[in-house]
């Protein structure tokens, strides 16, 4: 049982900080006139975050910090993503809201996979986090601990959708979505200021 219950503390404690990619999972549950239309976001998210762990758990992330390059052209390029995805929530209609003008399943896909894999903290906690705890275990036990972080990023982002998808049948009013896209674009610029804070204070 120790794997298991390592790996799902840690995976919790990884994923419940409010972040880009929760952000967007969220929304598109409020965003979409019906849950199933949300589940292309969160499945996108579940299984770049199963990939993730896979290859931290493997050892393969190890080999990918060692290139310094790599690392800062990773935040380079989460930095501008993150500027771009801001802009994105900022100026969404309120017609989305209503479901009328919803984002389709491609643009979903190509937005989840880019706040799961240009995210340098999602990156960075999955290969330094998740893969120097793995290395502890070995056999069964690095199987279950695998598992039980994979079973928690799955539970977590569906509740996501379910729970925006909830949120708006309680006929909240439109204004309050609204507010709620426009801080979500303010806490993304916020993360971009403070990555592009720490590579500029790395580069001195």
């Amino acid at each position: 049982m120790e794997p298991i219950i390592h790996g799902v503390l840690l995976a919790f404690g990884l994923i419940l900080p409010l972040g880009v990619q929760n952000i967007f999972v969220f929304t598109q549950g409020i965003t979409q006139p019906t849950l199933l239309k949300a589940i292309p976001a969160a499945l996108t998210a579940a299984i770049c975050d199963t990939v993730l762990i896979v290859l931290a758990i493997l050892g393969l992330s190890l080999i990918v910090l060692q290139f310094e390059w790599l690392r800062l052209v990773l935040i380079v390029a989460g930095i501008l993503f993150l500027v771009y995805m801001g802009r994105v929530i900022w100026t969404s209609p309120a017609a989305n809201l209503e479901g009328t003008v919803a984002m389709p399943a491609k643009r979903q896909i190509l937005f989840a996979l880019s706040v799961s894999l240009l995210n340098p903290h999602a990156l960075l906690d999955t290969i330094g986090v998740i893969g120097t705890s793995a290395v502890k275990y070995s056999g069964q036990d690095r199987l279950l601990f695998s598992l039980a972080c994979i079973a928690i990023s799955w539970l977590w982002f569906f509740g996501l959708s379910t729970f925006g998808s909830l949120l708006k049948r309680i006929q909240i009013p439109s204004g309050i979505f609204i507010l709620f896209n426009k801080c979500s674009a303010v806490f993304i610029w916020g993360t971009a200021i403070y990555l592009f804070i720490g590579l500029w204070q790395e580069l001195q």
